[in-house]
């Protein structure tokens, strides 16, 4: 059954009904039993309401504020946004992204797929090839029972454009694609140059399954990555579009899709895509940078594109991760109780930020966290500093995509510790 508004809507909805129990650490246990939407009223205090570490919480005011500046930074350069969903694999921030005038979702996998059409999601951008028959007669299925669904995936190669046209053979409505240029020689997935790329068109035109709508790509896996080889990229892709309008493959189209942008140049795909000249049907400028709604104290704050161009606005990290000092077997040693299974740390560990001792805070000068364990940090500590076991650590992190896939339920706290949300992710 195809997932109308409707369905989307009460399932949403539903999401407040959920009963907590040991399933959704950090929550309070004396909350077991109340539904999500329940404990959400209480309004308790993330410190003193009998939430117990480690916790991780998500600010309310940093996440609103991230929402409206990608939304404002879109309309501003004339893009149409799809925020790729595989960082939160969040339905509710998924509906908000959407309320924020986003386009629809980008997503990486058929599974994020059926969650996002689960809860009434009608337009995906799929950025990879599907060549799982499975997984491409389900899509079909959602195409053909839902005329307002809109789906778009990656082509790569020839033979992925026939195992596609193998498993859809039947279906009524053809699945959309776009020819994906690789970022170049030694890059991840994509087609590696526009001859190839043409050949790739050419067999997606000699089958009734599939309909060529557009051209895609990623910038971020652009080799040795600067402005100038980005851009000379992005030149590519806006090129690539163009000879293939001119070649007349987007005939019977109402309209060209053109897609790039990851969290670490969009500024770069904005000053390209400004620039695509006009083409024989309105070209959807469609970006899709994902890490913005939580932002992060590590990777994602370094490479910002705001970070080069500060007059368009700064993200704000929205993450912190609250864990407890367990031990203290040394004046320079210190113990949190949060590992691995708490924390990204694939890119960056931890950033300290602040202690909370004795209901006060206080900055974290001095506290370094140093190496992860599966349930422990490893803490280090300048001469002089107070850190007692007992006292709560603030943590900032670093990559988004690997900090919401360990949280199934998180807390959206206000500046003064109110918890006034529970986020739930499908990983």
């Amino acid at each position: 059954m195809a997932a109308d508004s409707g369905t989307g809507a009460e399932r949403l909805a539903a999401l407040a009904d959920e009963r907590v129990d040991h399933r959704f650490k950090g929550l309070p246990p004396d909350a077991d039993g109340l539904t999500v939407g329940e404990l959400a009223a209480q309004r308790r205090n993330l410190f003193s309401g009998g939430f117990t570490t480690p916790v991780l919480a998500l600010s309310a005011e940093r996440l609103d504020h991230n929402l409206r500046l990608m939304e404002t930074y879109s309309v501003r350069h004339g893009l149409t946004f799809a925020p790729h969903g595989k960082t939160s694999m969040a339905p509710q921030l998924f509906q908000r992204q959407i309320e924020h005038g986003a386009w629809g979702i980008t997503l990486a996998v058929p599974h994020q797929v059926r969650v996002a059409r689960a809860f009434g999601v009608q337009r995906v951008f799929l950025a990879n090839e599907v060549v799982d028959a499975a997984a491409l007669k389900w899509v079909s299925s959602q195409l053909d029972a839902d005329p307002g669904f809109r789906f778009v995936c990656y082509v790569d190669s020839v033979r992925g454009v026939e195992l596609m046209d193998s498993a859809l053979r039947g279906a009524v409505r053809p699945v959309d694609v776009v020819v994906e240029l690789a970022a170049g020689e030694g890059a991840r997935t994509g087609v590696r140059t526009e001859a190839e790329c043409a050949a790739v068109a050419d067999a997606v035109a000699g089958v009734d399954t599939l309909r060529l709508v557009g051209v895609a790509g990623y910038e971020g896996e652009v080799p040795d990555a600067d402005s100038e080889r980005v851009r000379g990229w992005l030149r590519r892709l806006v090129a690539l579009a163009v000879d293939f309008d001119k070649d007349g493959r987007f005939d019977g189209l109402e309209e060209i899709v053109v897609s790039a942008g990851g969290s670490a140049w969009f500024d770069a795909v904005a000053d390209v895509f400004a620039g695509i000249p006009e083409l024989s049907l309105p070209v959807l400028k469609l970006l899709r940078s994902g890490a913005y709604v939580s932002h992060d104290d590590g990777h994602y704050r370094k490479i910002t594109p705001f970070n080069r161009v500060p007059e368009e606005g700064a993200l704000q990290p929205a993450f912190r991760l609250w864990a407890q000092v367990v031990s203290r077997p040394s004046a320079e040693q210190a113990f949190a109780n949060a590992g691995k299974r708490d924390a990204a740390y694939d890119l960056d560990l931890p950033e300290v930020q602040v202690v909370r001792s004795d209901a006060e805070e206080r900055s974290a000068d001095g506290v370094t966290v140093t190496g992860l364990s599966d349930q422990h940090a490893w803490i280090r500590t300048d001469e002089g500093v107070e850190l007692r076991v007992g006292d709560w650590v603030g943590m900032g992190l670093s990559h988004p995509c690997t900090s919401f896939d360990k949280w199934e339920l998180i807390p959206v706290v206000e500046q003064d510790g109110t918890v006034v949300d529970y986020i739930r992710t499908y990983f």
